[in-house]
């Protein structure tokens, strides 16, 4: 089935957070080699261009490496996936909480609801 894409975004920006979030998931394991661009491709159906050009940002990250006759595989750089998933986490309850506050409930409320 086809990712689903919004239009207020670039698609290989999407693709490049869509992987990002399997990888700290855990669908794609640390070290793990990932599908080729075509095959990636077409599962997003996208243009395999626009995923060549995410999987050149997922290097530029330090997500994926190329290894030059093998593919591409996931980091298994643990420190660098446990400090991207504390900081996606945070920019998370920042935005749950803006989101919150913007309907009217304060910091209070807010714990309360969590423990019910």
């Amino acid at each position: 089935m086809a990712w689903m894409f919004e239009n207020d975004r670039p698609i290989y920006v999407q693709i490049v957070e869509h992987i990002q979030l399997s990888i700290l998931a855990g669908e794609y394991k640390l070290g793990e080699k990932l599908p080729s661009v075509r095959e990636l491709a077409a599962v997003a159906a996208v243009n395999p261009n626009t995923m060549q050009k995410a999987m050149v940002e997922l290097e530029r990250l330090g997500m994926v490496h190329a290894e030059r006759t093998s593919g591409r595989f996931i980091t298994d750089d643990v420190e660098m996936i446990d400090t991207l998933k504390n900081r996606l986490a945070k920019e998370y309850i920042t935005e749950f909480l803006a989101k919150m506050q913007k309907i009217g409930y304060n910091a209070e409320d807010i714990v309360g609801m969590m423990e019910e």
